[in-house]
């Protein structure tokens, strides 16, 4: 072989490599596809069972005195004194106003003294009345003397009665000069001074007791909560528990829960047909005075107890075009099936279901964008299929973070 025939056998060679690798390339390119189908997709899905629960009911309420008295004057007068001090706690009997007493003392003062005057007739009149009857046995006076003495002496009786009733009506009207309360609470502003005319029965009050502890809570519940209460009771779903169910805890305005219960006193006989709704009465101890009438608040009382709660997780219910909560379980053939489930209401993140899944059902709560009823899947418990997603997506972040 000559040396100038070497470079064009160099450049055959490596055009006939160049298409055997060309033809190479193309028969694998036009193979025939796999005929595999894909795996069934996985997802994340939760076992169902019966659970023992305590369920309660949140209603909005307001709370209010446990006794409340406007204090009015029952006589006519002037204001002398004012012997409280506004927004303080006064007690049972404390004086509060004092009207000026003058004229009903001097009102009192005659009275006794004509009840005086009238007890001071009493013994003559008497005496003749007997001195008469032993008389009239010896026909020494007249029948008609003896019947007018008697009649004397019934009339200085009368008298007395009479200014005893009248001293009794001067000392209550002496009592009414000083106006005192009629229990322990906290008393408001005034709205008489010093010097102020008052009138007896006015309808501006002087000022208002509250008796704040304790203090009621008046809350509003539905009349078809109501119902569907006294049936879960009736049908065994809820058991009731007497001492607890009249247990109840307040939420103060700003969510706090307040550190005192409260005792259910009772429910109303009468719903209101403008909301359909009746009033609960709640008592609740109330001895730093947290709680001032007219503050609104949220009471949680008590319903029962069920052991056959079926809670599931809210990403779990979905609804269908109708607006009707639906879920999506995994069958023993592992195919996707839809029910239409009830629900009762939410706890936490939770709902609770009255009908339409059954303990043992295996709940899809993971996946459930990539799956649709009729489907072949593969489930997988949910806790194990977020411990697989999440585990690619921390190496990933460690790789990255590597310089």
């Amino acid at each position: 072989m000559y040396p100038s025939q070497f470079p064009r056998l160099l450049s055959g060679g490596l055009c006939l490599l160049f298409w055997v690798l060309l033809l190479a390339g193309c028969q694998t390119s036009y193979s025939e596809p796999s005929s595999q189908p894909p795996p069934p997709p996985e997802v994340g899905t939760l076992t169902l069972q019966h659970e023992t629960l305590a369920l309660s009911t949140e209603l909005p309420g307001r709370t209010s005195a446990y006794r409340i008295a406007e204090i009015r004057p029952q006589i006519n007068g002037m204001i002398q004194k004012r012997l409280f001090e506004e927004g303080t706690d006064v007690k049972e009997g404390q004086i509060l106003y004092q009207i000026d007493p003058s004229p009903f003392q001097v009102a009192h003062e005659s009275a006794k003294a004509s009840l005086g005057k009238a007890e001071a007739n009493l013994p003559p009149a008497r005496s003749r009345v007997e001195r008469y009857r032993d008389l009239l046995q010896d026909n020494a006076v007249s029948h008609q003397d003896y019947e007018d003495a008697s009649a004397a002496l019934l009339q200085v009786q009368a008298e007395i009665a009479y200014w005893k009733s009248a001293v009794d009506a001067a000392r209550i009207n002496l009592d009414y000069t000083r106006i005192k309360a009629p229990f322990p609470g906290r008393i408001g502003r005034t709205q008489a001074r010093t010097g102020t005319l008052v009138t007896a029965y006015q309808p501006t009050a002087l000022s208002t007791v509250q008796q704040l502890d304790p203090i009621y809570v008046d809350v509003t519940q539905s009349s078809a909560e109501l119902l569907r209460l006294t049936r879960s009771l009736q049908s065994g779903l809820l058991n009731e528990d007497k001492e607890k169910s009249t247990r109840v805890r307040l939420l103060l305005e700003d969510g706090t829960p307040y550190p005192l219960e409260g005792r259910l006193q009772f429910r109303d006989v009468t719903v209101d047909p403008a909301t359909s709704s009746f009033s609960l009465r709640i008592v609740v101890p109330n001895p730093d005075h947290v709680l001032l009438p007219g503050m609104f608040v949220r009471a949680v009382i008590q319903e029962g107890t069920t052991d056959q709660a079926i809670l599931v997780p809210q990403q779990g219910v979905g609804r269908n075009p109708k607006g009707e909560p639906v879920a999506l379980v995994v069958d023993e053939k592992n195919t996707v099936q839809q029910r239409a489930l009830v629900l009762n209401r939410a706890i936490r993140d939770q709902w609770l279901i009255t009908s339409g899944l059954a303990p043992g059902d295996r709940l899809i709560v993971e996946g459930l964008l990539k799956v649709r009823p009729g489907m072949q899947v593969e489930p997988v418990p949910a806790s194990l299929l977020r411990e697989s997603t999440q585990q690619p997506a921390i190496s990933q972040l460690t790789t990255a973070n590597q310089p």
